[in-house]
């Protein structure tokens, strides 16, 4: 499969430094994506996270808006909305706001998880004992208030009602992948993190595919993890800021991005180390010939239809960077 053939994407999450403001983070954001757009980059994303210090992407159909209005090709959309912290309602409202403001480039997708602790979900009115059992009854809820309005509805979602805003499954775990085929919807599988599972899930979700008025056949998109610069040893310096957050996560510390390091290997311990190498089993980081080389066989081990880039840079420039030696590998340009 040639690089060439597969979209390329982008999943941000608002992430602050530790000597910056969110809204400096949201400044990149915006900054990221006009770029994005310029190098043909298919969708820019923001993912629901709550609670968690650092991670600016909360309110994720506003900075959405934001990001949408900022650029001009690129789709934006929710990689993902944690549908169980929502009334399927009002998501539809605001996704079918957004596709009136900017038609044609709007995305959802959808999770069942949280995108936090038990104590936030309560803080969310959101029953701690839903998502997982009512999760396609949701779903379902969600595509009947996007879809074109029924003899006799007295309930419709204004607007979203008819607006046909494409909604993808988004997951980590088997179930995402059995319930995205038996609906026939588009799939996305959180491999940036949760890598393990990824070849069982996109086997399961294509060959337990029934096609739709979405889709006629399957499309999966993956998640990467990936730092590039000009050199190697650069791209694995600038990735320790990445692989910090991780160590910050398990650590329960704050999630604001820090500085690279020279080694990581002062700040971790041996079974932090190989939680967080296991985390990033599909990182891509290097030069611009390592990071095409590894993209190549990754494309040629999933056969996916699209990467969804995930990175994390201290540095605005070293992200633009990144951004466009990932793009050159992609078409060849």
């Amino acid at each position: 499969m040639s690089l060439s053939d597969i979209a390329y994407s982008v999943l941000d999450l608002a992430h602050a430094r530790v000597d910056a403001s969110y809204g400096d983070a949201y400044a990149g954001m915006v900054s990221a994506a006009k770029h994005a757009d310029a190098l043909g980059y298919r969708r820019y994303w923001m993912a629901e996270h709550h609670s968690m210090e650092g991670i600016g992407s909360s309110a994720t159909s506003v900075l959405i808006g934001h990001i949408a209005g900022a650029t001009e090709r690129i789709r934006v959309g929710a990689g993902g909305i944690m549908l169980p912290n929502h009334a399927p309602m009002v998501i539809a409202e605001h996704f079918g706001t957004l596709e009136e403001l900017y038609p044609g480039r709007i995305d959802l997708g959808v999770g069942r998880a949280p995108g936090s602790d038990g104590a936030t979900m309560r803080a969310l009115r959101r029953d701690i004992s839903s998502g997982v059992d009512d999760f396609p009854e949701q779903l379902a809820e969600l595509q009947y208030f996007l879809a074109d309005a029924r003899r006799g509805q007295n309930v419709m979602a204004v607007p979203g009602q008819g607006s046909h805003v494409p909604i993808w499954l988004l997951g980590s775990s088997l179930y995402s992948a059995q319930l995205a085929a038996k609906r026939g919807l588009p799939f996305a599988f959180a491999s940036h993190f949760a890598p393990r599972l990824l070849m069982e899930a996109l086997h399961l979700y294509r060959t337990g595919f029934q096609p739709s008025e979405v889709l006629d056949k399957p499309y999966a998109a993956i998640g990467v993890p990936v730092a590039a610069a000009p050199t190697d040893a650069e791209a694995a310096h600038l990735f320790t800021t990445a692989q910090q957050s991780i160590l910050a996560l398990l650590r329960g510390e704050h999630l604001r991005l820090r500085p690279p390091v020279e080694s990581m290997e002062a700040l971790w311990n041996p079974a932090e180390a190989q939680h967080i190498r296991e985390f990033h089993q599909l990182a891509v980081v290097g030069s611009p010939t390592t990071v095409k080389h590894k993209l190549e066989q990754l494309a040629e081990q999933t056969g996916t239809d699209e990467f969804i880039f995930a990175s994390s840079f201290y540095q605005q420039s070293d992200r633009l960077r990144s951004l466009e030696i990932v793009a050159k590998a992609m078409t060849g340009v």
